[in-house]
């Protein structure tokens, strides 16, 4: 089981992530893109993955980890219930979905 203060400290100890609202959600962000959003009428989790990750993820129990319905889960928006998922499982899946926002941000080094 995760709490939302769980879910908060692990989201913002890494580096550059902030809690900014989201319409009537609570999001994670790296350099102003979201790698989590909190879902607090469901107490439900959404990270981002890449479709390999969603599947690796899903595989382990899909009544607790399951891509969102939808164009969104078809692009790796993947929910996690907070009550049932262990906290190391989804530390990984935090983890996972902050690497792949992150690397998304970094700009490109021009060639020489």
């Amino acid at each position: 089981m995760v709490t939302i203060e769980t879910f908060r400290q692990l989201a913002l100890s890494f580096p550059d992530a902030v809690e900014l609202p989201h319409f009537d959600l609570t999001s994670f962000r790296v350099k102003k893109k979201i790698f989590a959003t909190y879902h607090p009428k469901t107490d439900r989790a959404m990270v981002k993955l890449s479709l390999v990750d969603q599947s690796v993820f899903c595989s382990y129990d899909k009544n607790i980890i399951f891509p969102v319905s939808g164009s969104w889960g078809k692009n790796g928006a993947t929910f996690v219930e907070l009550k049932k998922v262990r906290k190391d499982i989804f530390k990984d899946a935090l983890t996972q979905a902050y690497n792949l926002v992150a690397a998304s941000t970094k700009k490109p080094r021009p060639k020489k």
